[in-house]
This record gives structure tokens, sequence and C-alpha cells, in this order.
């Protein structure tokens, strides 16, 4: 059985390489779209969506932190690999579902990256930063609103890597009861 979602889903890997060349609106938007129409708890709609250009100076203070956190050095790469775009998404804090909303909003904007031809990688490794003691400043640098907190990130841009898509071994990993 072959469809176009079912298409994507197989070709889609995270991209680790991006070209300079800026998203246009119309591709921005999509992706945004594409996030907004996820489903959520209780229809909750609880997500919020922050874009921020690659070449925002707080991305910067967000990495050292992150590295700081995690014991790493100055990396060659930084953790969203230059993409010219970064999408964080945040939620209410509080309401138990917004883990698992966030994961399916940013798997839908993932999925629609890959059908406009673009690249992205779903980013989490920021998370004990922006939870951290600087919460609050990286809260307000980024324009979180009060009472949300960051769950997850998305890369996206045009990539310049096409790296193959994960193998799973569908007999090791799937229980039929």
């Amino acid at each position: 059985m072959s469809n176009q979602v079912l298409e994507v889903m197989k070709t889609r890997s995270s991209a680790r390489a991006y070209s300079e060349e800026e998203l246009s609106q119309a591709e921005l938007e999509t992706i945004l779209n594409a996030g907004l129409r996820a489903p959520t708890a209780k229809n909750q709609r609880e997500i919020r969506f922050t874009v921020v250009k690659g070449n925002h100076p707080v991305l910067d203070e967000l990495e050292g932190e992150m590295r700081k956190l995690r014991g790493e050095g100055r990396q060659p790469h930084n953790f969203y690999y230059e993409a010219p775009v970064l999408i964080l998404l945040s939620a209410e804090e509080g309401f138990k579902w917004s883990k698992v909303d966030a994961g399916i909003a940013v798997q839908n904007m993932s999925l629609a990256a890959e059908s406009l031809g673009l690249g992205s990688l779903i980013i989490g490794c920021i998370y004990d930063a922006m939870h951290g003691e600087k919460k609050e400043y990286f809260s307000q640098a980024f324009q979180i609103p009060e009472g949300y907190s960051f769950e997850i990130a998305l890369a996206a841009g045009h990539k310049t890597d096409h790296k193959k898509p994960h193998e799973y071994d569908f007999e090791k990993q799937v229980t039929f009861l």
C-alpha cells in the first residue's frame, strides 16, 4: 500500500547540515500550520510556537548553557546544526498531556518539512537548559508566555545532507497479542 504520507515517512531522516538559504514565508507557514493542526488532549490547544532565526544571539547563550550542563566543550556545530530557523514549542505548565501533544505537533511539522523537500531535526537536547537556573531568562528572551514552558524544538531548512532514514526490525520491535 502506498500513499503520500507513508512515502514521506519512509524518506524522512534527521538533517544535520543546511544551506544558508532562508525558508520562504509559505514554507514556514506550511510547517507551522502542520503543527497547529495536530490533535491535542481534550482539544486543549495549549502548544505555542516561537519562530527563531538561526542567527538570533540568544541561541549562542543557550548553546553555552546546554554544553555546560552536559559537560561538553565547544563542538564543530551548534545544537541546531546551523539551520536557518528554529521553532520552539512550549505548553501550558501543569497540563498532563503537554509533552505528548508537543511531540505530536513536532512530528507533524517534521513530516511537513520533508514533504516540501526541506530538512528538519527534532531537538530535545536543550530541555535542561530551558528548564534550569536560566529558565526565566530564556523564556523571556524567546517570548515564551508566562505560565508556559519549553517542551521540544524543530530546526528546519534546506538540507545539504541526504542521510538514509533509520532502519528497523519489524519482527523484533512489534508484538501481536
